[in-house]
């Protein structure tokens, strides 16, 4: 079942703007994921310096929620492409002996009582690979005779007692209140056989919520939902490790990117960061558009603007005293907003999306709405070849590194990414339909941080952006966030054994935040680099 061919998709910039595209810089490039037909199969390649592992992603698929399955193995390549290839499938296609030619076995059990094949229940009591097993059905398994004598073990019972941390390695870590899933229970015969790796807290006491025994790993819940910037969910992130590269060092590395610089920037304040993170020895990232739209006038008294990077020579010349300070230029979009339509704010430059449409509740929520109505690969390659060549054209070069606007955008649009650049840094939108060559669900869209270098399920190596940014106001149900929590964040991803904190910065917030936070990142114990050394491993 898992040696079924597969046909490569790839993405092809076609006639004209496959000529401009390489007039600019740009190069097309296969993508590096691969699905067979319709159902069932797919692989990826490693991301960069990702070793040799090969993981195959076993998840579930019946019953109302079945689609959820396809959701966490999405997640779960993600993560392992860091260490090498992976292979993902549905649990009910495994065949006797699928699980040889791989470094380890992950299986999801999202769906209670899916019925699972009785020869990959005997290929785990038999084998000797690590075996990593999420939630559901790890009753099944601990039927199988032998089990509790082998692992120390058995199921018991979901407890449903309010669970708001979780300790690993003397850190705690958080878990979301709306999070009422409960956790296994498991009922140890034999402790000696049987190590605790994770422990939940609740209000009478505590349970284990990752196991080990033997090659067997058992985590207690699915780490995918309600994830915060803190959560437990970097604990299944570092367990990997164990799994697919035990041998790593630590290692601990962070990355600052400046957000949202159009040709309106101040060249003034980007000076002054240039300056302060040059004297700190930090490099940085500077994550630009190259043309400026305001159609309505929103910020302009109802005067429309509309205007490139060719028309603030100060800004291009305060750009390259950036690169000249360790500043390395991201595509961040053509305009940062779309049309003459608030999407969803005022339809102007770095406030609104541009490859994806979205609007604002009556609870002040941001809700994402589906793709553009333009919307396809060679619509998107249409934008980044334009701003590739106004980039080109002020003398600041074409980057090589796409960062989508509010991370929000389609799998066309993910395509095209991968055909002109194969690098993006920003956190991956993703949908239902994407790994197993469906239609995509926009509907169930989903996101996704990491906390190392990936090559996620679009072929892209991605580079982490995982603690957020600083906002000193609350906005769309988003609360304060300063200095001080994305440093205490950046303490909680030192679980991660080779982890990284990654954040971003707006320049108009101007210094005085960045001489809190640089230091207090530096004093956690982490060492900037720049996004070009992550696209190293």
């Amino acid at each position: 079942m898992l040696n079924n061919p597969v046909s490569r998709r790839s993405v092809l910039v076609a006639g004209a703007a496959a000529a401009t595209a390489a007039a600019v810089g740009f190069h097309t490039l296969a993508a590096d994921a691969a699905v067979t037909g319709k159902a069932t199969v797919k692989t990826g390649k490693a991301a960069p310096g990702g070793g040799t592992a090969k993981t195959l992603v076993l998840y579930d698929t019946t019953g109302d929620y079945g689609w959820l399955g396809e959701v966490y193995a999405t997640q779960t390549a993600n993560l392992a492409s860091h260490f090498g290839s992976w292979t993902a499938a549905p649990v009910a296609a495994y065949k006797s002996g699928d699980l040889k030619n791989h470094t380890a076995v992950i299986y999801l059990g999202s769906t209670y009582d899916e019925p699972l094949p009785a020869a990959f229940l005997a290929d785990v009591m038999a084998t000797t690979l690590p075996v990593i097993w999420v939630r559901d059905n790890i009753w099944q398994l601990t039927k199988v005779d032998g089990f509790a004598a082998k692992f120390g073990f058995t199921s018991g019972l979901f407890d449903f007692a309010d669970v708001a941390e979780v300790t690993y390695k003397g850190r705690v870590l958080g878990r979301s209140a709306d999070n009422k899933s409960g956790l296994m229970n498991l009922s140890i015969s034999d402790a000696a056989k049987v190590t605790t790796l994770a422990t939940a807290k609740k209000a009478d006491g505590t349970l284990p919520w990752a196991v080990r025994s033997g090659n067997l790993t058992y985590v207690s819940e699915i780490p995918f939902s309600y994830v915060t910037h803190e959560d437990r969910y970097l604990i299944f992130a570092d367990l990997l490790f164990d799994a697919l590269a035990p041998k790593t060092a630590e290692r601990h590395r962070a990355l600052l990117r400046l957000e949202d610089v159009g040709p309106d920037a101040d060249p003034a304040q980007l000076r002054a960061i240039a300056d302060y993170l040059w004297s700190m020895k930090v490099p940085f990232s500077i994550a630009a558009y190259p043309r400026y739209r305001d159609p309505k006038g929103a910020k302009n008294d109802g005067v429309a603007e509309d205007y490139t990077l060719a028309k603030r020579p100060e800004v291009v010349a305060a750009l390259k005293y950036m690169q000249a300070k360790g500043g390395t230029l991201l595509m961040h979009g053509y305009t940062h907003q779309y049309g003459a339509v608030n999407n969803p704010y005022d339809g102007s430059s770095g406030n609104d999306f541009e490859f994806y449409m979205a609007h604002v509740d009556s609870a002040d929520r941001v809700i994402y709405d589906g793709p553009v109505k333009e919307d396809s690969a060679a619509w998107a390659t249409s934008r980044m070849v334009a701003a590739g060549a106004v980039f080109a054209a002020t003398g600041l070069g074409v980057p090589k590194i796409f960062e989508f606007p509010h991370y929000a955008a389609s799998p066309a649009d993910y395509q095209a990414v991968q055909a002109l650049f194969g690098k993006r840094y920003d956190r991956g939108l993703y949908f239902p339909g994407v790994l197993t060559g469906g239609k995509y669900d926009y509907a169930r869209q989903f996101g996704q941080f990491f906390p190392y270098t990936v090559r996620d399920v679009y072929g892209s190596v991605v580079v982490p952006e995982n603690i957020g940014n600083v906002e000193p106001e609350a906005y769309n149900t988003h609360p304060v966030r300063l200095p001080s929590h994305l440093v205490a964040d950046a303490e909680r991803n030192l679980v991660v054994r080779d982890g990284v904190a990654s954040f971003f910065y707006h320049p108009y917030l101007g210094t005085d935040y960045l001489k809190e936070l640089v230091p207090g990142i530096i004093k956690a114990g982490y060492t900037f680099v720049s996004a070009d050394t992550m696209l190293n491993g």
